[in-house]
Order: C-alpha cells, then structure tokens, then sequence
C-alpha cells in the first residue's frame, strides 16, 4: 500500500490511531482505504469494543471480493483479534469464541504466505498464540513465526524477531526451561537495544534478571533489577514489576526490611 501504517499508530492512543487514519482516508485508493478501515475496527478492539469492530468489518465484506491480498489479509487478523486477542477478558474467551479466532488467523496467514505478505503471516502466526495458550502450543506458533522470520527478506518479516524471541522465552519459562528462556531473552535483548523504544529495551533486560532469579542466581538478577530501577526514575517512569521482583529478590537473599520496602512501594503503584 502507499500509505505507511506505522507512521500513523500510536499503540498507547488507539483513539488518536483512528482519528490519523480517518484523515488518511481522504486522500487513499480503494483498497488502502479498506485497509485503513481494516486499522480503525482495530482501534476498537484495543479500546475492549469488540462489536463495534466487528460491526466495521463486516461492512467491508461486500467490497472484499475485489479488493487486494493485502486488505482481505488484514481483514481476517482483525477479524480474528474481535474474538481473542491480548485485550479480551478471560470469560470471553469460550471455545466458541476460539474457534471463530483461530479460523480467522489460518485464513489470514495462508492467505498472507500465498501472497508473499511474510510480516502479516508472522503475525498471523504470533496471534494464534492467543488462542493455544498452553506454553507448549505457545511455544510452537512463537517457533513457527520465527521461521518465516529467519527466513524472509522482507522488512515487515525482520522486524517481529525481537518480538518472537521475547514469546518463545516466556513459553520455555513456563515450562520450566529457564536456561533455554535465558538464552532467548538474551537475543530479544540485543535486538532491541538496536532500536530506540527505551521501554522495550527497559522491557527486554527485566525479563532477563527475572529468569536469573528462577536460576538462583540472585546477585546477578539484584543487579539488573537495580540498574532498571534507576533508568525507570531518570526516566519519572517507576515499574511495579521492578519493585516487585526486588522486593522478592532482597526476601530471597533474607533482607525483610529492603524487601517491605520494595512492597511498600509496589502496593502504592496498584
């Protein structure tokens, strides 16, 4: 398409997300403008509106049948994230409900690979993870995703490594592979400290001193902690997860004073 999404997202404001792509509308062709209808029903199911996107999408669906790859592809990973996505309350999330998501998402993502669209095959791909949730079915689509990213040229593919790095240490923690999980969060690291979303890169390295700590090795996971600790402060950005691995880490090592400290402040943070 000729319109840059990226450059019209704001994540933490899907309101100001739908208002830039509303403008953008103005100006686009028939099928960039499907797509950026495709990013407003989005916005809503970031906001919890999830019959409200649905109501979007599903006014586009007499238009699909001519429009392009791309366009039908977003309209089924929107389609797919009305019915299970990381913003839905777990007592929505019925089999049904799971279901109608994970056919949506194939749909997606063969769709996406026939096409050619690598990076919304991968995401197609990491949204299943929503719906197997088990950190085995995790781990599988993280790895999957990951595959197409290794071995794709195309920027869109590149960009979600760090992401799916992140997703397959989180499921090799929860199965208890920590070593496994050390090392993946070690490359999500490194690569997002190749790009400028000081956030993410705060992200990254907690992530790692959390799974030091499931290792025993305390000292070192303190140390990181810390240090996140004193980028969150110059950065007037305090971290209730940072306090709260500090405070488990100083109970760890038998300092209960430091350690209620560390709670003290994580509960005036809730």
């Amino acid at each position: 398409m000729a319109i840059d999404l990226d450059s019209l997202w704001d994540f933490g404001k899907p309101g100001v997300s739908e208002e830039r792509f509303r403008a953008a509308m103005a100006t686009a062709t028939e099928d960039d403008a499907l797509i950026l209808e495709t990013q407003i029903a989005r916005t809503y199911t970031m906001r919890g509106e999830f019959e409200r996107a649905l109501e979007i999408l599903r006014g586009l669906e007499p238009r699909m049948a001519t429009a392009c790859a791309e366009a039908r592809v977003r309209a089924g990973l929107e389609t797919g994230r009305c019915y299970c996505s990381a913003t839905h309350p777990p007592e929505t999330q019925t089999p049904e409900a799971k279901e109608r998501a994970r056919a949506a998402y194939l749909e997606a993502f063969e769709l996406a690979k026939r096409e050619g669209l690598d990076g919304l095959a991968i995401d197609a791909l990491h949204m299943l993870g929503f719906v197997d949730t088990e950190p085995a079915d995790q781990l599988k689509w993280a790895r999957a995703a990951l595959e197409m990213v290794e071995t794709s040229s195309q920027p869109a593919a590149k960009k979600w490594e760090a992401s799916l790095r992140n997703n397959i240490g989180y499921a090799l923690y929860e199965l208890g592979r920590y070593e496994e999980a050390l090392a993946e969060y070690r490359q999500a690291a490194a690569l997002r400290e190749l790009g400028t979303n000081e956030e993410a890169k705060r992200i990254a390295r907690w992530a790692i001193a959390w799974t030091l700590r499931a290792l025993g090795r305390l000292d070192e996971a303190l140390e990181g902690q810390l240090s996140l600790e004193r980028e969150c402060e110059a950065a007037n950005a305090p971290d209730v997860f940072v306090f709260e691995e500090l405070e488990l880490l100083y109970r760890a090592k038998g300092d209960e004073e430091t350690a209620r400290r560390y709670a003290d402040r994580r509960k005036v943070m809730a």
